[in-house]
């Protein structure tokens, strides 16, 4: 199942859910032509996505945060924006603006960091 809604009404407007929703649309748009032509495709991700390799042997740490502003497809995006829209609202109501955008980020570096430790040598791309 999944879920449409919350029931959790939210005291301030959600100005930072907003933003991160709206920087992850516009980016997969910037790159969405890309997906009828693999290679280029591939060669983007090569670029911005996180790639383990490239971390752990040469010290390339600009996937760790452009990585957790892309998608593999827009069912990955429409499934994570969803989450993002009906949760992040609470938790930025909870944590407040400045905050939930550092747990957001720090949790973006957590998931890069788990992905690396599971396999430091993979050159497949993490998005």
């Amino acid at each position: 199942m999944f879920p449409i809604r919350d029931h959790n009404p939210s005291r301030h407007t959600p100005w930072v859910t907003w933003c991160l929703i709206a920087a992850n649309v516009v980016i997969f748009l910037s790159y969405w032509p890309l997906f009828s032509d693999e290679r280029a495709l591939n060669a983007f991700f090569g670029r911005w996505a996180l790639l383990p390799i490239a971390v752990t042997e040469d010290g390339a740490i600009s996937g760790l945060f452009t990585s957790m502003f892309l998608h593999g497809g827009l069912m990955h995006l429409a499934g994570n924006m969803l989450f993002l829209w009906i949760f992040g609202d609470n938790m930025e109501d909870a944590c407040g603006h400045l905050r939930y955008l550092g747990f957001y980020i720090l949790c973006g570096l957590a998931a890069a960091a788990l992905q690396i430790a599971g396999d430091p040598t993979s050159n497949g791309p993490m998005v």
